[in-house]
Parts: structure tokens; C-alpha cells; sequence
């Protein structure tokens, strides 16, 4: 069955041609013109989308609100976000990822590099839930992991991770006790580097610390290096 995307923007002649491009690559698509018929797709249908392409400029909402709104809600906060978008500030790019976008394309953009970009978000959607490890559950001082059902306890209460963040911290876990630098994991936890840079990964690393609370000193920073997963052994 054909991957579903589905396409977020208010441009007609721009969703027209991303959902002519990418059933021409084999996806499926469905696009909404505005924020609220993207939400009511995600909510109505019985198939929910496998990536959602969001504009960040809507008429009736915020791309950041629509992209936080599906990020909260337990049946879509595993869907894949790629971002689009007209302006290329720094700080719209920290946001988007901030509230949990995977990926983020400044417009104009090429069909071939975006098709590219999506097919990659899409393996590392795949990618975290075969995440390989010694063991299926690991348990690791206040933290425990369960890699085949993607989730994650500190000190006995769950915590939501995306797809992407799972990924990054099952990599960091894999390789507990030794450096990465932000460049492998540029390209382990995001399989690409062009303009995807190192803020990314300490904009995540940072989201990551977040959440995971009492567990985040597990994550050590090496200034000028990387970051290194390091934790008591389980009691």
C-alpha cells in the first residue's frame, strides 16, 4: 500500500504540483488548503498520513500550532513532519524543530531534493521502531527503554518521545560511554547533512534533556566535541 502524505498549504499551485511529483514517485496524497482541514483530515480519517508536508504560513492558523497540536495528541504524535516555508530566518527553523518537526525545506525548493528529503524522514520514522540493541527492554539507572514499542519510563513514568528523538536517544544508549560527535550523528539519526547543521542536533539534544527529566545528566556534553550517554548501572 502506498505511503500516504499528506500536503499542507494554502498555495494551490504548490500543493497541485507536490502531490502531482510525489504519486509520480509512488506516494499517495491528500492535500488540505488550510489548517483546519489538514486537523480535521488527521482526526476524521480511518488511514492516518505517513509524513505530513506543513506550510508554516496559513490563512486561519500558525504552521507551528498545527504542527504542536498533532505532537500532543497520542494517535498522531508519531507522524513524520517535514515543514514548509517562504522564510528562511534561523529562528523559524529553531521553532518548527523546537515543537517536534523532523525536517524543514525553505521554499523555493527543487521536487527531486524534497522527494529525497521525504523518503529519508520517512526510513528514520521506520528506522526507530527497529532500532538493533542487545537486548529488547534495557533498563539503565532511573531510565528504561523498550526499543520494539518505542517508549521510554523515568523513574516509572512514561514519557512521549517523537520518532526522531527516540532515534537520537537509542543511538546515544547503542553507544553509551562513547563520544559522538554532532556530525555522526548528523548523519546516523538524520542520514543527511546539507543544510540540516549541527544546531539541529543540539536543538533536539536540548528537547530531549527536557523531557527526560531526572534522566537528561545521562546525556554529558563535551564542549567543542559532542555528547556522550553515560549512566549508573540498574539497581
Amino acid at each position: 500500500m502506498a505511503e500516504l502524505i499528506l500536503i499542507v498549504d494554502d498555495e494551490i499551485d504548490i500543493a497541485k504540483t507536490l502531490a502531482f511529483n510525489l504519486e509520480q514517485e509512488g506516494f499517495a496524497t491528500h492535500t488540505a488548503l488550510d489548517a483546519s482541514s489538514a486537523l480535521g483530515f488527521v482526526d476524521d480519517s480511518a488511514v492516518k498520513p505517513d509524513l505530513v508536508l506543513l506550510d508554516l504560513m496559513l490563512p486561519d492558523m500558525p504552521g507551528t500550532e498545527v504542527c504542536r497540536r498533532l505532537r500532543q495528541s497520542p494517535t498522531t504524535r508519531d507522524i513524520p513532519i517535514v515543514m514548509l516555508t517562504a522564510r528562511g530566518d534561523a529562528i523559524d527553523r529553531v521553532v518548527g524543530f523546537e515543537l517536534g518537526a523532523d525536517d524543514y525545506v525553505t521554499k523555493p525548493f527543487s521536487i527531486r531534493e524534497l522527494v529525497l528529503r521525504v523518503r529519508a524522514v520517512l526510513r528514520r520514522a521506520a528506522g526507530a521502531q527497529k532500532v538493533e540493541t542487545e537486548s529488547e527492554t534495557q533498563t539503565l539507572g532511573v531510565l528504561r527503554i523498550d526499543f520494539d514499542g518505542h517508549r521510554v519510563w523515568v523513574a516509572g513514568q512514561e514519557v512521549v518521545l517523537t520518532a526522531l528523538e527516540f532515534r537520537l536517544l537509542a543511538t546515544l544508549v547503542k553507544r553509551r560511554g562513547r563520544v559522538q560527535t554532532r556530525e555522526a550523528l548528523l548523519t546516523h539519526v538524520w542520514e543527511m547533512q546539507g543544510d540540516v547543521t549541527t544546531r539541529t542536533v543540539d536543538t533536539h539534544v536540548r528537547r530531549l534533556r527536557k523531557k527526560l527529566g531526572d534522566a537528561s545528566r545521562y546525556v554529558e556534553t563535551l564542549r567543542g566535541v559532542g555528547y556522550r550517554f553515560q549512566s549508573e548501572p540498574a539497581a
